[in-house]
């Protein structure tokens, strides 16, 4: 189907939390995977069909059309808000008609952000630098109970190493981070086997959040997924609407995994994912004063 209207738009981001500059353009609509914690349960509840949108030529004049206005400005742009970016890739063949296109942009980093190892289709073309590739990471504990349909975590991290290969910047999102007994053990050996597998120089960015959810949004993962320990955890409703871990929980959370990736990358720029800027304070020592700045500094680590 064709989709009406405007392809790009400001990522919504979260009222009251440090954003970070970021759009998103939408090939599709909902999502084949199934997360127990997935927000387009709540977001699309009255729209679950997934619908892939035939008018790629119309996505691409308009992002030329907007880039070319705006010259002096660097955008980063995403693909992966309301579906993901290649668990159809194989399919549709989305990212073959997108990275000649942005690989071509002087003021552009193109986003595919992805639960999956669907990479095929990336590895013959040239990302020309414009291209981050990335993946959302979780040990394999949660990705075995919470992360139905998707790739497991050695799945999704050789597909990373062969888009490195090939040639691509690498992001990674740690998020939704979960407590639970021994996830410091779990989460460390993941950070750990991450930077055993790829060269941290070529790592664009590395983002954190923990898990949150609307009240709405646990009543539905209550009937879809009884069995989840998600729900188990002691949750504080937040600015946003949004319910979190407890501050202190979630700052030590994130010092930690900070420590472990400092260990190994000095250099790899790290970021919070709608946190406050009173949480961003207290792991990193400074806040964003605004979604311009995190933009910058996003871009300046490109």
């Amino acid at each position: 189907m064709r989709h009406k209207g405007e392809f790009l738009k400001k990522c919504p981001g979260s009222d009251g939390q440090v954003c970070c500059n970021y759009f998103v353009v939408n090939f599709a609509s909902n999502c084949p995977m199934e997360c127990s914690y997935c927000y387009l349960q709540e977001y699309m509840a009255h729209n679950p069909t997934l619908k892939v949108f035939s008018n790629v030529s119309d996505l691409i004049e308009e992002a030329g059309a907007l880039l070319s206005r705006h010259r002096r400005f660097f955008f980063r742009i995403g693909t992966g808000e309301i579906t993901d970016s290649l668990a159809l890739d194989p399919y549709i063949g989305f990212s073959s008609e997108v990275i000649p296109f942005f690989a071509g942009q002087p003021n552009v980093l193109l986003e595919l952000k992805t639960k999956s190892d669907r990479v095929e289709g990336l590895l013959k073309l040239d990302p020309k630098g414009r291209v981050v590739v990335s993946w959302s990471m979780n040990p394999d504990r949660v990705i075995e109970s919470d992360e139905h349909l998707t790739a497991s975590f050695e799945e999704r991290l050789t597909a990373a190493r062969r888009c490195q290969e090939a040639g691509y910047k690498l992001g990674f999102h740690f998020d939704p981070m979960v407590e639970y007994p021994g996830w410091e053990e779990d989460y460390r050996a993941m950070v750990e086997r991450i930077f055993a597998v790829v060269d941290h120089r070529r790592i664009a960015w590395i983002s954190m959040g923990v898990l949150r959810n609307t009240p709405g949004l646990k009543r539905i993962m209550r009937e879809r997924f009884p069995s989840t320990r998600l729900l188990s955890g002691e949750q504080v409703l937040c600015a946003d609407g949004k319910m979190r871990y407890f501050k202190p929980l979630r700052v030590g959370m994130y010092r930690k995994m900070l420590r472990w990736i400092r260990d190994l990358s000095p250099i790899v720029f790290v970021y919070l994912c709608m946190e406050s800027k009173e949480v961003w304070e207290q792991v990193f020592g400074f806040a964003p004063s605004c979604e311009k700045e995190l933009g910058a500094r996003l871009v300046a680590y490109e």
